[in-house]
């Protein structure tokens, strides 16, 4: 398999399995949102130790994160994870899993416009046909709710330069650089766990199945960026952007049919417009890969 491919299938997992977590953490509902963070914070790091124990590459973390560039990219995309992950789960734990949604509608805009302007990454013209058209589908939804999307933006920007600091050339590798962005949120999330349980607010421990499904909070968290950090250095990040329509078209499914939430004609004429772009992206992605593969013979 080409690594090509391989990332376009790293993407597709990452996307999928955000698109239904919104079940999982809602099984936490209980447990407030800051709680929650730190949660994910904690325990993805002694399973992140365990894979690079068990694959042997601690000589790869000393080698990358001896370069101050390097630590300090990890450092800030540490604190977009954080303001990340902390919005998520307060919104998909507090009604609003649709907002989540659209926000993940933008992400992928903010993706290929980063993509554009700072990589400089071009796009054929049925590409740009595809995100103009999305475009009109997510501000038509924004007009359309009448109201500033503020959970929808934040989370769109903060994971949309995240995507763009793990496409850098400071960026570590993905595993080991999930590894030293969590090990920077470790501290303040274990001095706010103290606190609760000082004061005798801490949610784990006091039972047995929501202690347990705090723990596997941190698989839940893990395995997803893996996959995304190994994608985004295979592939370029307009594709990773216009591929991640998949996970707010799940989480929209989940909030809707399991949670009871609203689907207006917003939501509608959202939901339907982007997968039009999506459809236009991917026809015309097959239809360039199928005329490289004819050129290079030739060229050979």
């Amino acid at each position: 398999m080409s690594e090509h491919r391989r990332g376009v299938w790293y993407a597709l997992g990452a996307y999928v399995f955000w698109g239904v977590t919104p079940i999982f953490w809602n099984l936490l509902h209980g447990v407030p949102a800051p709680e929650m963070l730190a949660h994910r914070i904690v325990w993805s790091i002694p399973l992140l130790v365990g894979v690079i124990a068990i694959r042997r590459r601690w000589s790869v973390i000393r080698r990358v994160f001896s370069s101050p560039k390097t630590a300090r990219t990890a450092a800030l995309a540490g604190g977009l994870l954080a303001v990340n992950w902390g919005l998520y789960v307060w919104a998909v734990t507090s009604g609003h899993i649709v907002d989540a949604s659209l926000g993940y509608y933008i992400n992928p805009l903010v993706s290929v416009a980063l993509g554009v302007i700072v990589l400089h990454e071009r796009l054929r013209a049925a590409q740009k046909a595809a995100v103009a058209i999305a475009a009109v589908g997510v501000a038509g939804m924004a007009v359309m709710l009448g109201v500033v999307p503020w959970i929808s933006l934040t989370l769109a920007f903060s994971f949309g330069f995240y995507g763009l600091l793990k496409k850098g050339e400071a960026a570590a590798p993905p595993l080991e650089g999930l590894l030293g962005e969590t090990t920077v949120l470790a501290l303040p999330a274990l001095v706010y766990l103290g606190y609760l349980s000082g004061r005798g607010d801490a949610s784990f421990g006091s039972d047995p199945q929501l202690s347990l499904l705090l723990v596997a909070a941190g698989a839940v968290t893990v395995f997803p960026l893996l996959l995304f950090g190994a994608a985004a250095q295979r592939i370029p990040l307009s594709m990773v952007g216009l591929l991640q329509y998949i996970a707010p078209s799940l989480q929209l499914v989940v909030g809707i049919w399991l949670y009871g939430e609203t689907m207006g004609m917003a939501d509608i004429f959202g939901f339907a417009t982007v997968w039009i772009a999506l459809a236009l992206y991917s026809v015309d992605n097959v239809r360039a890969g199928r005329l490289a593969a004819a050129e290079a013979p030739a060229l050979s």
